[in-house]
């Protein structure tokens, strides 16, 4: 027997290499699970506090959990997933909840107040936040997040425009502080101010920043503002697409030519989805059965997104930000409420 066959013999047997893609998932396993449990939690609070959403409950709680335990680094992978991968999916089911003669019915009067709300709200809050020195990917979330719906429009930017992830978690927790406000706001002055109760859920439809948000406060005011407030805040949810189509091109002029195959997607492909999801609801072959298990499964993975963004919120992170973020996402919810009631006083 020669040296060379002893050596072979005597070498250990190497371990057989795990093919990439099972890595990958064995590595987002440990932070999915956390964020399974975190919705579990949510969920389960809100059948205890149904008047509390639990996209709410989940972000405060995982924002509770990062301040107050150190959690290990190899979460992280699944915890980067739910945020980005989950929410996406989520954004995309969006659209079962959309028909858009719903939509169509509120009058070409309604629908103009919400384009203007929409395009408006941007253009303000974008300028006052290169006033105030903000960064541009970060004044470009809370524009979209506070004037379309909310994480929804904040996970829709994110994906043309490549935030930085403390940019996302600090919109992300802007939107549901704010919107959170304006839940006892609007109702409260509405009935200061005599609007009828269509025209209040008109104004909290065109104001208020999350779906969720806006029934609560519809629901506040009563049945007939409910139903008209849910309405005119998912034509605002409709202008993500165009929005994001418009961002997506203008991303593009500001690439460099030399980085051309870095270009942003026009509309990014989650979108596209919600576009096939809208026209798919419309078009009135979908059964009640599938939008109902589509309305489940949005609220699951938004929730399990919403734990691990809230997981992203740390003091020190707020701290890092600074106030002008908060002083931008006041503003700017200001700015949509003002533009959404004169928009009501001169229509309806």
């Amino acid at each position: 027997m020669d040296q060379e066959t002893v050596n072979t013999e005597q070498r250990p047997p190497q371990p057989v290499a795990q093919p990439k893609a099972i890595g990958a998932v064995r590595g987002v396993v440990p932070g999915l699970a956390l964020c399974g449990v975190g919705t579990a939690l949510a969920i389960g609070i809100n059948k205890l506090v149904p008047t509390v959403s639990p996209l709410l409950i989940a972000i405060v709680l995982g924002a509770v959990l990062a301040n107050t335990v150190s959690l290990p680094q190899q979460l992280s992978p699944g915890l980067q997933f739910s945020a980005k991968k989950l929410l996406r999916l989520g954004v995309a089911l969006l659209g079962l909840q959309l028909v858009l003669s719903d939509v169509l019915q509120l009058g070409w009067g309604i629908l103009g107040v919400v384009v203007v709300i929409v395009v408006l709200g941007i253009i303000g809050t974008v300028l006052v936040g290169k006033w105030m020195g903000i960064a541009v990917g970060q004044r470009i979330l809370i524009a979209c997040g506070f004037s379309i719906c909310g994480a929804a429009a904040v996970a829709a930017a994110d994906g043309v425009v490549k935030a930085k992830d403390e940019e996302v978690a600090t919109a992300v927790a802007l939107v549901v502080l704010f919107g959170t406000l304006m839940i006892p706001i609007v109702p409260l002055i509405s009935s200061g101010i005599g609007l009828s109760e269509e025209n209040a859920g008109l104004w909290a439809g065109g104001s208020i920043h999350e779906v969720a948000q806006v029934v609560a406060a519809g629901g506040a005011i009563g049945s007939t503002a409910l139903a008209v407030a849910v309405v005119v805040k998912l034509a605002r949810v409709m202008m993500l697409a165009p929005v994001m189509a418009v961002l997506g091109l203008m991303q593009r002029r500001r690439t460099p030519n030399g980085d051309a195959g870095k270009l942003p997607p026009l509309v990014p492909l989650f979108v596209i989805g919600f576009i096939a999801c809208v026209a798919l609801r419309s078009s009135g072959i979908v059964p009640d059965s599938l939008v109902s298990i589509g309305k489940t499964l949005q609220l699951i993975l938004l929730t399990a997104a919403m734990f691990a963004l809230g997981i992203g919120v740390k003091i020190s992170m707020l701290r890092r930000v600074g106030l002008w973020p908060f002083a931008l996402a006041a503003v700017s919810t200001v700015w949509v409420a003002a533009i959404a009631l004169v928009g009501v006083l001169l229509v309806a």
